[in-house]
């Protein structure tokens, strides 16, 4: 089938707040890749928005959570990040923690596709492979045509009224929830803590890593007063 074929098939009936997941599981169907997943981003912090295995989100929450690998950087360059071997080289020097975590995982190469245009990046397509390896001239043009398919999909998701009147899309509002929550919570460690929102959010993520958990999961508590973070 055609690349234009295996898209339509796979998003064919499907609501909008399915297409990208749809996308995600299409884009393993149609590339050498095991796994995918699709976050957006707003002031740095990217939100999983959809994956296409358990271990996708993984490795999307991960990434969140340090606030480092081949998904940030692809957001920060506004340019696809082909990281062809975690396990020894460049790409696991340049994100050695992701990569010891990724590897640990069974993926061995991350192709990042940033989402958006040349001036501005809403999110990324991730795509995780089992074993190190490029990808071709035309796997790179299929991935670029699904995130170009992708950001097309999330641009046309309904944001609903601001009074959650009938247009509301629950499943947007909970994503929007989660980042909004992320600021909350580092908002109230500035005060714990009395240093910058920079310095709050490492802090953030550092707790969160260390605990094996998601740094959604650690502000949720610091917001809920389950935790609070306390000067040295």
């Amino acid at each position: 089938m055609r690349v234009s074929d295996v898209i339509a098939e796979g998003v064919r009936g499907a609501d909008l707040a399915e297409i990208p997941g749809k996308l995600c599981v299409a884009a393993v169907r149609l590339l050498p890749v095991a796994d995918a997943s699709v976050s957006l981003r707003s002031d740095g912090m990217p939100v999983q928005l959809s994956a296409s295995s358990p271990r996708a989100e993984h490795l999307s929450e991960l990434q969140a959570t340090l606030g480092d690998g081949p998904c940030t950087s692809a957001a920060e360059t506004r340019a696809a990040v082909l990281a062809t071997d975690l396990t020894a080289g460049r790409d696991a020097d340049r994100w050695p923690v992701f990569a010891q975590q990724a590897t640990a995982a069974g993926v061995r190469a991350v192709y990042s596709m940033p989402l958006g245009n040349d001036t501005v990046c809403v999110g990324t397509l991730d795509l995780y492979r089992d074993v190190p390896g490029e990808l071709t001239l035309r796997e790179v043009r299929i991935a670029e045509l699904v995130a170009s398919v992708m950001t097309v999909a999330l641009t046309a998701l309904p944001r609903g009224q601001e009074n959650g009147s009938e247009g509301d899309d629950r499943w947007l509002s909970g994503l929007a929830k989660a980042h909004d929550e992320v600021y909350q919570a580092v908002g109230m460690i500035m005060v714990q803590l009395g240093v910058d929102s920079d310095e709050a959010l490492a802090r953030l993520r550092a707790d969160a890593f260390a605990d094996s958990r998601t740094a959604l999961e650690v502000a949720h508590d610091v917001v809920g007063h389950q935790k609070r973070f306390d000067r040295d």
